[in-house]
């Protein structure tokens, strides 16, 4: 279930980033966002780290550290760069250095790094501005890797969600097509993407590296996730309950537990040339 606002007709429409309240609106509950976001394979990280030319990693968007401390844990240096600093207090608490900033108004200084990666927030960042910035900063032969979590739910959970979210806010935003095929929904975020890193010179082709992997989950580790979906993280804790109840009921309905279908997805291009 995408966290964005429903997918636009063309990628040029498709600016998620221009919706700042919800891009800030994670770090009510950074120890919540921490404990239950999934972690991200780690054959991801190794293909990335292989692919690049040397160790020091900047995490834009980097939350709360959770892709950061992947990577230090296989031998990279890692910045982070995360607008909420909350999100950034917990990432610190952590052992990830974080600065305070959009990406796109960060100030590199004059540092540079071999790889610019983002987990689950390029999103929130101007395709093109942040694809530009990574070029900056990237030495030749370094890589922008911005990879996504894409997750399908067993159709009874993701309906109840889809119905419950429906009643709780009938004028949200967010379109969570229940019906519709996961890796579909979230292909103008990869267009988005890779158009922006086309935009700017200095890169190769993007591609799209694919790591399938699953994940089971009891009806209250679902629930304990949920608060930290962009859909969710704006509404007042009435609707949510309201949310999660309906949630809950269908979980409940399938045994208590479930496993989910993950698919993460990394869209990728190599810095060609020197900045």
């Amino acid at each position: 279930m995408p966290t964005l606002p429903p997918e636009q007709s063309h990628a040029s429409e498709y600016e998620p980033h221009r919706h700042r309240r919800v891009a800030e609106s994670f770090g009510w509950e950074p120890h919540r966002y921490d404990r239950t976001r999934p972690r991200y394979p780690a054959a991801l990280v190794d293909r990335i780290v292989a692919a690049s030319p040397g160790p020091d990693v900047l995490d834009v968007g980097c939350g709360t550290g959770i892709a950061a401390r992947q990577f230090q844990a296989a031998g990279c240096r890692v910045l982070g760069v995360e607008p909420d600093a909350r999100m950034a207090a917990f990432a610190r608490r952590s052992g990830v250095e974080v600065q305070v900033a959009t990406f796109e108004a960060w100030e590199a200084a004059g540092r540079t790094f071999d790889a610019v990666i983002a987990g689950t927030a390029w999103h929130w960042v101007d395709p093109v501005t942040g694809a530009a910035k990574a070029a900056q900063v990237l030495r030749p032969g370094g890589r922008l890797a911005a990879f996504w979590h894409v997750f399908q739910l067993p159709s009874d959970v993701a309906e109840a969600f889809a119905a419950a979210h429906r009643r709780a806010m009938p004028d949200s935003p967010f379109d969570l097509q229940p019906t519709k095929q996961a890796l579909d929904a979230y292909q103008a975020m990869f267009t988005n993407a890779s158009g922006g890193i086309r935009a700017v010179t200095g890169f190769s082709d993007p591609e799209q590296w694919r790591f399938d992997w699953e994940q089971s989950y009891t009806r209250d580790a679902w629930l304990d996730q949920m608060p930290t979906q962009g859909a969710l993280t704006q509404l007042p804790p009435d609707k949510l309950a309201e949310v999660l109840e309906g949630v809950g009921a269908a979980i409940d309905a399938m045994g208590g537990s479930f496993t989910m279908r993950y698919a993460t997805v990394a869209v990728t291009a190599a810095r060609t040339d020197a900045a």
